[in-house]
């Protein structure tokens, strides 16, 4: 495995048409908005689970990529976060005392864990309940995707044509039985950021950082679903220092990135949208290049 050396800083940039990308469970599964702005969100945490399920797919069985934080309906499984831990301490032989590891064990167990699951290296973890193997603060982070603009959320009433129980009256089982809300077209950008330092802690590698970026070009098109409408990948945009700490601030970096409307109306389609990257202003000691 090759070791990172670089701090790494990167925008991403998906759109949604016709669908949901991310529904909020406080406020009946509505997509989610800045209430101020009326700016889409999509949560850090959403954009992980699509990362973790195209990994889970992708490279399912194979030695150290397996995943910690499964999703049932990608694997059919289920998965208990404790019961791994427990695992990971007996392939190592370390008897658990009253149920927990000794304390000067618990550092192999956080090495062990992240070697077994991609998504511990990469994300982090919390693995100090039950065994306890400590906890694990990931390489990589992501932000809140936000909307260029600001999204209109339509509801659409569903109506059922085929009733289910034979002992209830056929009439009260069909017609108007839900709703499913949709954004029209919403543009989001996602902002990261790669830790060579806490990489080195982790083991999260060149080949881990391939298969991440791998994984953002890819994850919607194994993820489809009718909720959530077409949803595609646009750009990926990374900045690369040549340094472990960085040689320019990451939100100067991102301000180079300029996406503009340049529609009359309502924006419909990503060709809608402008993507120009300032590259003349780029430091001379960060390459940027566009992966998407």
């Amino acid at each position: 495995m090759s070791e990172i050396r670089n701090r790494i800083d990167f925008v991403y940039i998906f759109d949604v048409q016709d669908g949901n990308p991310n529904g909020d469970p406080d406020a009946g599964n509505l997509p989610r908005v800045d209430a101020e702005t009326g700016m889409g969100l999509v949560t850090d945490v959403c954009l992980k689970r699509k990362v973790r399920n195209y990994v889970q797919i992708a490279k399912s069985g194979q030695l150290g990529n397996d995943i910690l934080v499964k999703s049932k309906e990608i694997s059919g499984e289920e998965v208990f976060i404790n019961g791994e831990i427990r695992k990971t301490y007996e392939d190592l032989s370390i008897k658990l005392e009253k149920g927990k590891a000794p304390a000067d064990k618990v550092p192999a167990g956080r090495t062990a864990m992240c070697k077994r699951f991609f998504d511990v290296r990469t994300f982090g973890a919390v693995l100090s309940t039950g065994p306890n193997a400590g906890q694990v603060r990931g390489a990589v982070q992501m932000t809140f995707a936000r909307s260029k603009d600001m999204i209109v959320s339509e509801e659409h009433a569903l109506t059922v044509c085929a009733a289910r129980d034979e002992e209830k009256p056929y009439e009260l089982q069909v017609g108007i039985q839900g709703r499913k809300a949709t954004v029209p077209y919403g543009l989001y950008i996602c902002h990261g950021f790669i830790s060579a330092n806490l990489a080195r802690q982790t083991g999260f590698s060149e080949e881990d950082l391939a298969l991440f970026f791998e994984a953002l070009k890819n994850m919607f098109d194994v993820d489809r679903s009718a909720a959530r409408g077409l949803m595609s990948a646009q750009k990926l945009i990374v900045f690369k220092h040549d340094s472990v700490l960085g040689n320019a601030p990451a939100n100067k970096l991102f301000d180079l990135v300029k996406v503009e409307k340049i529609c009359d109306g309502a924006p419909r389609s990503f060709s809608d949208y402008s993507v120009i990257i300032d590259k003349e202003n780029v430091p001379s000691n960060v390459t940027v290049e566009e992966l998407i």
